[in-house]
């Protein structure tokens, strides 16, 4: 079964600290920031990812393009992101699909919940992000450890021969 994610962008940047705090100084970055940690979990999850920006720090036209997997979509003027996310969730649901949508309106939640989409709190999406960085570094570090070593089945003439080389010193130097 494959899993849709919708996340109202600028609802979980207001919903997340670190986020919040960069936003204080450029929106842009924030938005940057979101769409890094967004890219990490979809690529780990396989999820879809569908996030939406309203027009309230762009104007102009509705606008998608694609970054690291995900599709970005900037609405329209006057069209908030919630509208969107309403009007497109329905054209994923289905038996094969689930469709997630991430946002702390507590309306919005209500409202996608209605028609049949699982709602994800902006709190509980950053605590499975967190959760998800801090299973792929356990990940990292088990492999690490079970990765046999090359020199640790070396004697120590060979040991100190290679150490030589790697610091550009030649053998007899």
């Amino acid at each position: 079964m494959k899993t849709i994610l919708f996340v109202d962008g600028y609802n979980v940047i207001g919903n997340w600290e670190h986020l919040e705090r960069i936003k204080r100084q450029s929106i842009a970055q924030a938005r940057d920031q979101l769409l890094e940690e967004l890219a990490d979990y979809i690529a780990y999850t396989g999820y879809r990812a569908i996030v939406v920006f309203d027009a309230q720090f762009v104007q102009g036209k509705e606008s998608e393009s694609m970054y690291k997997k995900m599709k970005i979509v900037f609405t329209e003027e006057n069209r908030i992101a919630d509208e969107y996310i309403e009007a497109h969730a329905r054209d994923y649901m289905n038996a094969s699909t689930n469709v997630i949508v991430a946002t702390s309106d507590a309306t919005e939640q209500w409202q996608i919940f209605g028609q049949g989409a699982l709602r994800l709190s902006a709190r509980e999406l950053l605590i499975e992000i967190r959760e998800m960085a801090s299973q792929v570094q356990q990940d990292i570090k088990n492999i690490h450890q079970k990765t046999p070593k090359l020199t640790s089945n070396l004697d120590p003439k060979t040991k100190e021969t290679l150490e030589r080389w790697r610091r550009g010193s030649m053998p007899n130097d």
